[in-house]
């Protein structure tokens, strides 16, 4: 299947001298998936509709303001022709939400995440929940402030976290979009001069006040066609996992962005890795990668790698010029999920800290866990696809 019926014309071409302002009303004007930013008529970048009404960013700015060198590469351009598993791969490794379509070199339209999901829909009954979903999440207490929230979701590169009451039961949810709309909300209400000290108030109000509720969730055994539809319906990108039998109990998580990529899963033999934000590797490359994290799962030869997502995450400090990044590593072994994460100055040396911190947590893993099989047939069930 590839995405030349998938893609669609309804997007907004923008210079990148354009005022944030009128980029914003276009929205009330019509409901575009994407907007197109060129400079000088030549491809820049492209915007998510979430991107431009939830920016920092004033009217009086231009576009170029979020499209600026510092943030990660523009989204890749796909060709109209392109498969729908490589179109989902180059979403995930971008880390972006909608991309380009062009046709002979010529931008013919967007593709956006959404549209993917809704094509497969169909075909998504054939996996699981539990096939595809992230166990074990990090949890915050409902009196925990807003600043623990953007540590906890900075630190494990994720964009919900499940709130839970004294009892640890699931009264919540908060997500980088709702922190991201309070923040805007106070900041609209202070002047210039008071932003400083409301900006500690703001990080200790607590989650609770922000916090989604009821919560939607899912369960293991839901197929992830229904998981997926009512993300759809409700424009949710993500779904909290609960035992059938009790949605107070928080295990997991899945979104979109999961689903995806179980799309890409292949056939080869060899380990399937996924990169987020590919474009900041500096000396490592994809094939070191993926050796080093063969060369974890090579000496248990009883843990089998079923697939690896590595993901960095860039921050604003710097040495010598060198960003602080980020590192998280997930894998999805035959005996569970296990992950590790680490920091470091460049994407290498916060790759080889998150490597040992991962292999820590396989000797942990294997340890204290059953030689079980991994249940999911992924492959198989997606070999239509």
């Amino acid at each position: 299947m590839n995405i030349a019926d998938i893609a669609t014309k309804e997007f907004i071409e923008v210079d990148v001298g354009t005022r944030m302002g009128k980029v914003r009303s276009t929205f009330e004007d019509g409901n575009p998936k994407g907007i197109i930013v060129t400079n000088d008529g030549e491809y820049e970048g492209v915007l998510s509709e979430r991107e431009v009404l939830q920016s920092h960013v004033e009217d009086d700015a231009k576009v170029a303001a979020l499209i600026k060198p510092s943030r990660n590469s523009p989204a890749p351009k796909i060709d109209r022709q392109e498969d729908v598993r490589e179109t989902a791969r180059m979403l995930i490794e971008s880390n972006s939400k909608v991309a380009p379509v062009f046709e002979n070199e010529e931008l013919w339209g967007v593709i956006t995440d959404d549209a993917i999901l809704e094509a497969v829909l169909e075909n998504l009954d054939a996996l699981t929940v539990e096939d595809i979903y992230t166990s074990d999440p990090v949890t915050l207490q409902e009196q925990d402030g807003i600043g623990k929230a953007i540590n906890h979701l900075r630190e494990h590169g994720v964009s919900r976290l499940p709130i839970l009451n004294e009892s640890g039961f699931l009264t919540g949810v908060v997500t980088t979009h709702d922190i991201a709309d309070f923040v805007i909300r106070e900041n609209n209400k202070t002047t210039v001069g008071d932003r400083v000290g409301d900006t500690d108030r703001m990080l200790d109000v607590p989650i609770y006040d922000i916090m989604n509720s009821p919560v939607r969730t899912t369960s293991l055994g839901k197929t992830a066609k229904e998981a997926v539809e009512t993300m759809l319906d409700d424009d949710y990108a993500g779904l909290m996992v609960t035992p059938e039998d009790d949605d107070r109990v928080v295990i997991g998580v899945i979104t979109k962005t999961d689903v995806l990529r179980a799309l890409t899963f292949t056939e080869e033999e060899h380990m399937d890795v996924q990169i987020t934000n590919i474009s900041m590797l500096d000396t490592i490359t994809r094939e070191g990668i993926t050796e080093s994290i063969q060369d974890v799962s090579d000496k248990y030869a009883d843990m089998q790698v079923m697939h690896a997502h590595v993901r960095f995450t860039e921050h604003k400090e710097k040495l010598r010029g060198t960003p602080l990044v980020q590192c998280q590593i997930r894998l999805r072994t035959n005996k569970s999920q296990v992950a590790g994460t680490g920091e470091g100055y460049g994407a290498e040396n916060a790759f080889r800290v998150a490597l040992d911190k991962l292999e820590r947590n396989v000797l942990e893993l294997k340890g204290v866990t059953s030689d079980e099989e991994y249940r999911g047939q992924l492959l198989r069930k997606l070999n239509e696809l």
